[in-house]
């Protein structure tokens, strides 16, 4: 069952799921992978072995300027831009020799502006990071010197596997924005997907709450993104703390812009479950992921778990970074 929730005591329920849930020295004073520890050699030769049919599915937005971002935390669209093009090949100077011509370009992007990982210094918890680092030691303007997102450019390879939440749950494969997943409504979701959606430890867990199906609908009806990336979204309650940490799993995404419910369950908070699983937990987030054709595809067959490759782009000292995931079956 999930606790009881005091939405009057922010500040009280953050310390004791902190206290309750940290994993603080359990890898040793120098670890810089947290749950990603849970994911070994075992594990990636597990998920190679789910492979039967080859069917792949990309699980990334894509990077352009048509994407969700508004500018809130001074986040934007990425830009992308050619260095060189066939304009230059044809109607300008020879480049190279012998009629050789090329294109080349340049994107400008918030390493956050669509789909992608949390890495370990994205959060703090009173100035504290991972491990029990205090946050200054860690991220400088120089960017995270110890739990850079290139650290674990070699790990997030294995067994994943989808809660459709809002196929299960929901109306019409949709959760309404707001709507607060419990551990409850987690577990419901397996019972009804079967033993493939099993979760344990070492897994990368996929949660679909149907809120990128909804704002993809309201673009092809000239509404617009509206607040998807920064507004209310369906997502996983400060109730599933516990849950997130004793299942052992290595990672978590969903296709929200914030993973967890927005807006919160407190009456003044922000972001409350973050501050608990990614300093205290040590737990790895992914944001915006596209997990309509693969959810569509898990439905059909009734198999909900797959080969999940995601490894983020390795920019050195990164508190979070792009990613093309790719779920094979």
């Amino acid at each position: 069952m999930s606790p009881e929730l005091d939405r009057t005591d922010p500040a009280g329920a953050i310390a004791a799921a902190a206290r309750r849930c940290s994993n603080r020295g359990r890898w040793g004073e120098a670890d810089v992978l947290g749950t990603l520890n849970f994911l070994d050699d075992a594990k990636r030769v597990e998920g190679a072995g789910l492979v039967r049919r080859g069917a792949s599915f990309s699980l990334s937005q894509r990077f352009d300027a048509e994407g969700p971002q508004k500018g809130w935390r001074r986040r934007t669209n990425p830009v992308h831009t050619m260095l060189s093009s066939g304009l230059d090949a044809e109607f300008g100077p020879p480049e190279f020799p012998h009629g050789l011509g090329g294109a080349d370009d340049v994107i400008h992007m918030p390493l956050q502006a669509s789909t992608q990982w949390d890495g370990l210094g994205h959060i703090f918890d009173h100035g504290v990071a991972y491990n029990g680092r205090r946050a200054s030691h860690v991220v400088t303007s120089e960017g995270d010197r110890l739990t850079g997102i290139e650290t674990v450019a070699d790990r997030i390879a294995g067994r994943g596997v989808l809660l459709d939440v809002g196929r299960a749950i929901g109306t019409d494969g949709e959760l309404p924005d707001g709507f607060a997943i419990t551990v409850e409504h987690l577990e419901a979701t397996i019972a009804a997907q079967g033993e493939t959606s099993r979760v344990g430890r070492g897994d990368l867990l996929l949660v679909r709450t149907g809120q990128l199906t909804r704002a993809r609908r309201d673009i092809a009806e000239g509404r617009g993104w509206g607040d998807y990336a920064g507004g209310p979204a369906p997502g996983l309650s400060f109730t599933t703390t516990d849950w997130l940490h004793d299942s052992e799993i290595a990672g978590i995404a969903t296709d929200t812009w914030g993973f967890e419910v927005r807006p919160n369950e407190f009456d003044v908070a922000f972001q409350p479950l973050h501050q608990v699983a990614i300093p205290h937990i040590g737990l790895f987030i992914g944001e915006m992921w596209d997990l309509d054709a693969l959810a569509t595809d898990c439905a059909a067959d009734g198999v909900h778990e797959f080969l999940l490759a995601a490894a983020p782009l390795p920019v050195t000292g990164a508190v979070g970074a792009p990613v093309n995931p790719l779920a094979i079956k």
